[in-house]
């Protein structure tokens, strides 16, 4: 402001002292009109419009920049910081959450069955035919033991059952058994256990329960 004030009073000295109306030499006022008259070499306020310009020779752009902003007045972007970032090693941030390490499970191991076979069977399934003194019978043999099972047989005890379930006998007959059975395996076989016709007249069946098992 004082600079721009000094360049005024100067360009006024200069017009006074080159157009002096017809009066030999220049002169300038220093004071109001109708004031007092001020002394020579006293700075005076500039009249007028007055057009501030900065010394850098550039007009400014709507006064300061607003906080945060860049020096042409263009206001910086903040990138913000995931929430669930993690400092990595090295002291840089990682935008990914580590994830909980699962523990490790140990698979349980089966132990192979040990020492001679061990032969069960279950109760037999018997399944009508066609023919009243047939019948199919199944069995399920387990071996539980070390050592598989080589040979053996199997005794059907087969009963004759009459119209009024009077049991009237019991005819035994002998099959083979499903051989081998590995160590700690199952196997399961049908046989169709018959007896003679002439046993079983009309209104008459049987009916297979007895089951006898050898076996080594």
């Amino acid at each position: 402001m004082i600079g721009a004030s000094a360049a005024v009073v100067c360009l006024g000295a200069a017009l006074a002292a080159c157009g002096g109306g017809g009066r030999g030499e220049g002169y300038v006022a220093t004071g109001v009109i109708g004031g007092a008259p001020q002394a020579s070499g006293t700075a005076a306020a500039p009249t007028g419009g007055v057009t501030l310009v900065p010394l850098d020779g550039s007009p400014a752009k709507g006064g300061s920049p607003a906080p945060g902003g860049s020096s042409d007045g263009v206001p910086e972007t903040a990138v913000p910081t995931p929430p669930d970032a993690v400092p990595s090693v090295g002291g840089t941030k990682s935008g990914r959450t580590a994830p909980d390490s699962p523990l490790p499970t140990s698979t349980p191991s089966r132990t192979a069955p040990t020492g001679p076979a061990a032969l069960t069977w279950g109760d037999p399934v018997r399944k009508a035919t066609d023919k009243r003194w047939c019948e199919d019978v199944g069995l399920g043999f387990s071996n539980s033991g070390g050592t598989a099972v080589r040979s053996g047989s199997v005794t059907f005890g087969t009963h004759i059952i009459g119209a009024l379930g009077i049991d009237w006998g019991t005819v035994v007959s002998t099959v083979g058994l499903p051989a081998p059975i590995g160590a700690g395996a199952r196997k399961e076989k049908t046989w169709t256990v018959c007896v003679d016709a002439w046993r079983v007249p009309l209104g008459m069946h049987i009916e297979t329960r007895d089951v006898t098992v050898q076996w080594k």
